[in-house]
Order: structure tokens, then sequence, then C-alpha cells
């Protein structure tokens, strides 16, 4: 039986400061060692190969928390799921903080991972939960915010911290940080979503995890030394246990995950642009960044610097598009904001370098203006679609979606780039310094050229989208 009692509710402006924080938090460890690769390399003596895992590791253990989460949701109150996924992330900075060796340091990351592949899911459900249906767009854009801005910022928090500290001071600063949010938890937060306590089926979570694992496993390992024989049994045993996941869900009455949200044709066609738009946007931080560390020779914080003003403009227009998505839906500012993704993605393909730097940032800043118009609008079009009991398992789908969406982005553009260099450095009548700055522009033209085609698609896609249904 349901168990629809809910807790007294504290503040919403608490709530909802706890809640976003704690999803800042996940989103911004994982990008926050991005800049410190190099030296934990040389602290730990590893290689580049394996001090990827930390970033691979850590994505695969998210890969399988996220569509978990809706199960967990409908089991435990949000004080309990909360304060547990926070508790996790605590575990885990601890190890991390406190490692001599790798194999501790990836543990500690992975245990790290546990916590925050939960906490985006909590902090937009709950959030929707506690806000009415006519506010959703708006409270979407707040989530949504955080969410991109998130993996933004750590970068760039974790440069200046690398100037002066070590990279272990990365995970001591946010040991209290943790340490607050668990302390509110306990404090703050009660029961607000209904708990339904579905039945717990094992060959479910095994299919899941195996197949979410092992599809982001073999998107990593694209362009590396891994052989293709590899990487297709990868892709095929990942794709066969997605396959047995889904037959599994169909035939439960109490599934993990209740995928027959796909039926609604409009919420699947916001799930696909969802992925499209990670794709670019998650790899545009990383293909930036190489072009001016290797094509310009700017430090690591400066390229992050560089980003930056994209990354406040973002975080204001994510904000103004939901409350925008309020009053005339997303009809118009979902094909709006990829058309203008696509018009500045064709003007990112031509840069050359003799393009001045502050040019490079201006149209990088556009683009992001394009994706804070249809990012939050489209998530919150595909909710929507949604019966208020569905809302809970769609949430899990989306934030899945983002996360194939970074897995499958870094290796397909980055792949781009370095075959667009290898083409140029055949060809070309010499191999010195110009010719490997050249080289790596065409290899970013490359990419970008794709980049605009796929947003193309996209934006055609979402001129099938109709007028939001109103569920009560």
């Amino acid at each position: 039986m349901s168990e629809k009692k809910r807790s007294k509710p504290a503040p919403l402006k608490a709530m909802m400061a706890l809640l976003l924080f704690g999803g800042f938090l996940s989103l911004f460890n994982e990008t926050i060692l991005n800049v410190a690769l190099s030296q934990i390399m040389a602290d730990l003596h590893v290689t580049a190969t394996t001090v990827q895992w930390l970033s691979t590791g850590y994505v695969l253990i998210v890969a399988i928390m996220v569509p978990i989460s809706a199960f967990l949701l409908h089991t435990f109150t949000t004080k309990q799921i909360y304060t547990g996924a926070m508790g996790f992330f605590l575990l885990g900075t601890v190890i991390a903080a406190a490692s001599g060796n790798f194999a501790v340091l990836l543990a500690g990351r992975m245990v790290q991972a546990i916590g925050t592949g939960l906490l985006a899911p909590i902090m937009i459900n709950t959030a929707l939960t506690l806000y009415p249906r006519e506010k959703h767009g708006f409270i979407m854009g707040i989530c949504t915010c955080v969410v991109l801005v998130g993996p933004s910022v750590g970068p760039i928090v974790s440069g200046v911290v690398l100037q002066v500290f070590s990279w272990r001071a990365l995970f001591i600063m946010l040991i209290p940080l943790a340490g607050a949010c668990i302390v509110g938890g306990l404090l703050v937060l009660g029961s607000t979503i209904e708990l339904t306590k579905p039945k717990l089926d094992v060959p479910s979570i095994v299919f899941s995890s195996a197949g979410f694992s092992l599809l982001v496993f073999g998107m990593s390992v694209i362009g590396s030394d891994t052989s293709i024989l590899v990487t297709m049994l990868l892709f095929a045993g990942g794709a066969l246990s997605l396959i047995c996941f889904t037959v599994r869900q169909l035939k439960l009455s109490q599934p993990m995950l209740n995928i027959r949200v796909f039926r609604k044709p409009y919420f699947t066609v916001g799930a696909v642009l969802v992925i499209v738009m990670q794709m670019v946007q998650f790899s545009l931080n990383i293909l930036l960044p190489m072009l001016f560390e290797s094509g310009i020779g700017l430090s690591s914080l400066l390229s992050a610097l560089l980003l930056f003003p994209a990354v406040l403009v973002c975080s204001l227009m994510t904000i103004f598009s939901g409350k925008l998505y309020d009053r005339i839906g997303g009809k118009l500012l979902i094909p709006l904001g990829l058309l203008l993704m696509c018009v500045f993605l064709v003007m990112m393909t031509g840069i050359q370098p003799s393009t001045p730097i502050a040019w490079i940032a201006v149209i990088n800043t556009l683009i992001y203006f394009g994706i804070a118009l249809a990012w939050s609008p489209d998530q919150s079009n595909a909710l929507r679609q949604l019966q208020p009991e569905e809302q809970t398992d769609g949430v899990a789908i989306i934030n899945t979606f983002i996360q194939l969406g970074s897995a499958l982005g870094t290796p397909l553009f980055v792949g781009l780039l370095s075959a667009g260099q290898s083409r140029y450095l055949a060809a070309a009548a010499t191999a010195d310094a110009a010719a490997k700055t050249q080289a790596l522009y065409a290899g970013f033209r490359s990419a970008t050229q794709v980049a605009a085609g796929l947003i193309a698609i996209a934006f055609l896609l979402s001129l099938t989208l109709r007028k939001e249904r109103q569920n009560p």
C-alpha cells in the first residue's frame, strides 16, 4: 500500500537551497580533477591511460546509480536517501583525500560516485514535488542551471586551488561542505515523494548495471589502444543487457524503471534532444581547452577562465528560459535555442589560428545562449507529457540520457578532432610546429562541423513538438 503521509514541510526556500547545493556539489565534483590529472600522474607515478580511470570509473558508477534512482526514491524518504547519498559522497571524499596510492584514490572516487549519482535525481524530483505544475518550468530552469554550471565551474575552481595547493586540497575542501549537507538534510528534509515501496528485483538491477556500465565503458575506450573486437563486444554486451532489462520491465507489475513512458512520443523526442545537446555542450568544454592550451599555448587556468562568460550567461539564461516556458511553453523556445546553437556552431567551424581568442570566447558564449534557451524547456516539456506518478521514472531516464550524452560525445568529438589532425598532417609537406597547429585547428573544424550537423537534425526534430500536455 502506498505511503501517502508526508512529513511536516520545512520552509521551501531552505529545502530548495539544500537540494540545489547538494546537486551542485555532485556535478561540480564530476569535473574537479580535470586539470589535476597531470599532477596526480607525477605524484602517484601512473600513466595517462591509468589516470583516466578517475573519470571513467566515476562515470561508470554514476551510470549504474542514476537508473536505480527511481526505485530508491519510491522506497526511502527524501531525508533518508539524501543523507545516505551524501554520506557515501563524504566517505569517498575522505578516502580520496587520505589516499597514498592510485588504487585507494580510485576506490574513493568510485565511492563518491555512489552518492553523487543519486543527488541530481533527488534534487529534481523533490523540487518538482514541492512546487505546483504551473511553476515547473521555472523550477526546472533552476535545477538544470545547476546541472550545466556545476561541471563547468569545477575546472575553474580547481585551477585556482592548484596554483597554491596540491590535488588533495580539492577533496579536503569538499569534506566540510558534504558534512554541512548531511546536517542540513537531517534538520530540514522529510518525506516529500510518495512511497510505494516497490519490490526489489535483483535481475533488473543486474541487467541495468551491466548494460549501462558496458556501454559507457565501451564509449570510453574508443580511440584508445583497445581492439575493435573488444570494443564491439562491450557494446554488444551492453545492448543485450539493456534488451533483457527492457523485456523484464515490461513483464513486471512494479518495474524498477517504468520504460512505458517511451510510448509517449513527445517525451521520447525530448529525451533524444537531451542526449544530442549534452553531447555537444559537454564536448565543447573539452575541445576548446585543447585548442586554447595546445594550439595557442594558454595555461589550463586561463583556458577555464575564457569559458567562464559562457557559463555565466548560460546560468542566468537557463533560469530565465525556465520562467519563460511557464508563460509561453516550449514549442517556440526549444527550436529557437537549437537554431541559435546551429548557427553559432557553423561560425565556430570557420575559426583559424589568426582568429582572436576573444572572438572564439564570444562565439562559445552565444552557443551557450542557445543551449540555455532549449535545455530547461526541453526537459520540462518532456516531463509535462507524463502523469505525476510517472515523473520519477521520467527524471531518472532524462538524467541517464545526460550521462550517456557525456559518455558518447567525448570519444566521438575528440576522435573526430584527432582524425582531422591526422589527415592534415598526412597531406602536409612538413610536420613543423606551424603545421601541427594548423592540423589541430583542422581537427577542431571537423569536430564542430559534425556537431553543427547533429544540432541541425535536432532542430528539425524539435519542430515536431506540439503544445505541451497539461496533466492534472
